[in-house]
């Protein structure tokens, strides 16, 4: 948390709760000095966020401390605190990594993972574990609709078996009528239903 942070909370603070200065710097853990010092920025602050900004947007995946050293090597006598300190006053941040994709294929080369294009194109069900709180097993059977990320049946019981899933497939096909497609554990089962 910055100092410039606290000094807007403890302002609110003692706007909201009438309360004096002193104690809301006690109650939050700011000192007077750091509340009442009026910071004072550097000449050449605008020119090293303009900088900043320009090689963040050049470099997309660095984080502060990278451009910290490419602006040393630019030439600039920078503290990487300093650069810390304006990188989320101009609202950068590295982008989070995007999670690998799996295979979509198999060895000999045929696709396999079918996207649902509408509601009730493809559905999935699998089978979660878990444990009470006396250390039984439990498990249940989920299935949803690919397409509208909706739970169509939770199926719970000590034991399930094939006849289970066969049970509530054939009471939401009743209820909601034939799905294009049925996913179990990523194997796609093609028009094995009519």
């Amino acid at each position: 948390m910055c100092p410039a942070w606290r000094r807007r909370c403890i302002d609110r603070t003692v706007r909201k709760f009438g309360v004096s200065e002193r104690l809301a710097c006690r109650v939050l853990g700011q000192h007077r000095s750091t509340q009442r010092k009026v910071p004072r920025g550097r000449a050449d602050d605008a020119a090293l966020t303009a900088n900043i900004i320009e090689l963040a947007a050049q470099y997309g995946r660095y984080g502060y401390r990278r451009i910290t050293a490419l602006l040393r090597d630019a030439g600039w006598v920078v503290n990487v605190k300093r650069v810390e300190r304006i990188w989320p006053q101009e609202g950068l941040k590295v982008p989070a990594k995007q999670p690998k994709r799996g295979r979509l294929w198999l060895n000999d080369g045929s696709c396999v993972r079918l996207r649902p294009e509408r509601a009730n194109h493809v559905w999935s069900y699998d089978f979660v574990e878990g444990r009470t709180h006396d250390g039984r097993k439990f498990r249940m059977l989920n299935l949803i609709d690919e397409f509208s990320r909706e739970c169509l049946a939770i199926r719970i019981a000590r034991k399930l078996k094939s006849t289970d899933v066969i049970d509530v497939l054939s009471d939401l096909f009743i209820l909601r009528g034939m799905p294009g497609h049925i996913r179990s554990d990523n194997v796609l089962c093609r028009d094995a239903l009519g």
